[in-house]
Parts: C-alpha cells; structure tokens; sequence
C-alpha cells in the first residue's frame, strides 16, 4: 500500500466514484480504501440504485458494493474529483447511460481531477473528452483511445492535466499514489 494512505492529505476532499455492475472489485475497492485511509471522503455514484455487483478478472462473481445514490441526482460541485473504476461490463453499461456519460463530461470540463482505470476510459470516449490528451488503459481500449483522438501510452500511470489514467490492477499502487498525491493538491470544495 502507498505510504500516502497512512496520512491525513484528503481531509476535507469529497471523492465521487462512479461504477455499475460489472465493476472490477480491486479497482473500486483498493483506490477508495486508500482514499478513506487518507482522510477522504467517497460516495458511490451509480446509473442503479441499490447495490452494485462486482466481479474479479471480469468473469468471477466478487460480491457487491451498496450504491449511496444515483448519478443522475449528483452535482459536480458536490467532489473534488471522479474516479471511473474498471471492469469491462462496468464500462460498457456506463458509456450507454446518458447521465454517467453527461456526469463524466461535465466533470472532465470543470478541470477538476478525474483518474480512471482499466476500462474505466470508456466513459471518457464517450463523453468525447479525450481528443487531444494523452491517456494509457488496459490495452483493449486502446484503438478506441486512439480513434477518439487520443495519444495513448503504455505506462503505469499517465497524466495529462486533470486526466489520470492507469492500464490495469497490476498498476494499483502506483495508480493509488497518483491519485492520492493529485487529489490532494486539488482545494478541497467549500
């Protein structure tokens, strides 16, 4: 684990993370438990209410996450910063739903920090907010990155402005690092 979850750098900071069913366990639950560990707060947004179901390596049942609300009901100004966990049928579900896909755009647009993994990505080609940035992702996306207008790299973790973006769960801690290390230089919301 990142040495940065044992301190106190998110005090204050409102962290939204935006997921549906599908969603890769490791990648919703290791980047929010180091948040939390950091003194940050998270809510989980999502296109359902009720619970989320979670799979490993995408195909595996992995439990089930409690939804706080809705992403259609959520604000911008609410967080600090986004997180797009992974998981493919996650990402599929996501980019097809009108409020995540407008949430994520908004988000992008408000340059504020937004860091997404694996296939988390998708919903950022699909908001159409990638043209012209640099982003890295499970490889599988990559010609989706690309057709949208992105350079994309291979490396751990890739960011370009407010974008942070890693390949896969084998990259989490240096994805948690980044994420912790740029959310807590973003001011926290009043």
């Amino acid at each position: 684990m990142p040495n940065a979850s044992e301190g106190r750098e998110l005090e204050g900071r409102r962290i939204a993370f935006l997921a549906a069913d599908g969603v890769e366990k490791v990648e919703l639950e290791r980047p929010r438990d180091t948040i939390r560990g950091a003194g940050g707060h998270t809510e989980l947004l999502s296109i359902t209410d009720g619970e989320i179901d979670a799979r490993n390596h995408d195909l595996e049942p992995a439990g089930s996450f409690p939804v706080d609300r809705l992403v259609g009901d959520a604000e911008i100004d609410e967080f600090d910063a986004l997180v797009l966990p992974g998981g493919t049928v996650n990402g599929d579900k996501l980019r097809l739903d009108e409020a995540a896909v407008a949430f994520v755009r908004d988000f992008v647009r408000s340059g504020k920090p937004v860091a997404a993994i694996c296939h988390g990505p998708w919903a950022l080609v699909e908001a159409d907010v990638v043209a012209g940035r640099t982003l890295t992702s499970y490889p599988s996306l990559r010609t989706d990155l690309r057709n949208a207008g992105a350079t994309v790299v291979d490396q751990q973790v890739c960011i370009d402005g407010n974008l942070i973006t890693s390949r896969s769960p084998e990259d989490l801690d240096a994805f948690c690092q980044a994420i912790t290390d740029r959310f807590a230089a973003t001011p926290a919301h009043t």
